[in-house]
């Protein structure tokens, strides 16, 4: 099942989460026949692991603005330091 959601992997943040919902949207509504559902539920935990992925990536990458005593930007630091 692994090479049906290579795809994922190159999907921005945005793209992964639309077709999450619209996944979400399709199993709760009972439309899809059981072994659709299925293969549908595991595509969306693959999308889930790679929002998850990208949201932990941009987490690392942002960094707060450290200031002067004058209020004046002297350069960054990790957010959680």
């Amino acid at each position: 099942m692994a090479e049906a959601n290579d795809d994922i992997k190159v999907l921005s943040f945005e793209a992964a989460l639309a077709q999450l919902e619209e996944i979400v949207g399709k199993l709760e509504s009972g439309r899809a026949p059981l072994a659709e559902s299925i293969a549908i539920y595991e595509r969306g935990e693959a999308l889930k692991a790679h929002c998850e992925g990208l949201l932990r990536t941009a987490e690392a990458r942002i960094e707060k603005i450290t200031l002067s005593r004058e209020g004046k930007a002297i350069g960054t630091e990790p957010l959680d330091a």
